[in-house]
């Protein structure tokens, strides 16, 4: 699975005493991101645009918990009425476009990408969230380009070296995708999905007993981390490579 990331954000405080109040709802909401407890967030970003309506960096972090919900379309919305309020607002063009890319609609997800890019030049996530929608459209090259430019600006991205390497992979360059998920483990040492799709390169590459290994180790981190969807993937792979 390619990865992208969301934008939350909190507005700057200002005198009146309603801002103030929608600024601390704000906050309290952006904690409740940050923790996964998207209702709640919703709730306290609910109160913030009651309290100051025209507050964009609001509806732009309740987009932000309805995606983290699953439901795209009351994110879009709520990016649409952020980026009516701040037509300058990169981190709503971002996450809209990721909104987009979730729904599969990966050319309109690019459109924003290019808008929030343009407004936030140098915003790494802007990068790597286009790259993954060029390579959803099997687009690998453009891809490679966007992860490039995610690393240079944050050379300890994690995730922009896991999605290059999928990238690589997408191309047949299998020890180049290697490469990229070395330095995906040794930035975040217990990343499931980077040993498993190092594993299925070194399959690739016909080295079995080092795929067999890390298929291994990628499994035992996504049980550890209750993640079962992969650690079932995983297990479908490790099936795939391990000799009869």
């Amino acid at each position: 699975m390619i990865h992208r990331r969301l934008v939350i954000v909190l507005a700057l405080a200002t005198v009146a005493l309603s801002a103030c109040s929608a600024h601390s709802h704000l906050e309290r909401g952006f904690a409740h991101v940050e923790h996964g407890r998207y209702e709640k967030a919703i709730d306290a970003f609910d109160k913030a645009i009651r309290l100051q309506p025209d507050l964009a960096d609001a509806y732009n972090n309740r987009g932000s918990a309805y995606i983290g919900l699953g439901r795209y379309e009351q994110a879009i919305a709520d990016y649409d009425e952020a980026i009516r309020l701040q037509p300058d607002l990169a981190w709503a063009y971002i996450n809209r476009g990721n909104a987009y890319g979730f729904l599969g609609q990966n050319e309109r997800a690019i459109v924003d990408y290019d808008e929030g890019i343009r407004l936030q030049p140098d915003f790494a996530d802007a990068y790597n969230n286009r790259g993954t929608s060029h390579a959803a459209l099997g687009r690998h090259e453009k891809a490679v380009s966007d992860y490039d430019e995610a690393i240079r600006l944050q050379p300890d991205f994690a995730v922009a070296y896991f999605n290059r390497g999928l990238a690589y992979a997408g191309l047949g360059r299998y020890a180049e995708a290697v490469s990229d998920y070395n330095e995906a483990i040794r930035l975040q040492p217990d990343y499931a999905n980077a040993y498993h799709k190092r594993g299925a390169a070194y399959a690739d590459l016909g080295r079995y007993a080092e795929a067999i290994t890390d298929l291994e180790t990628a499994l035992e981190l996504a049980q550890a981390a209750g993640n079962d969807d992969l650690a079932a993937t995983i297990e479908e792979t490790l099936e795939a490579v391990s000799p009869p």
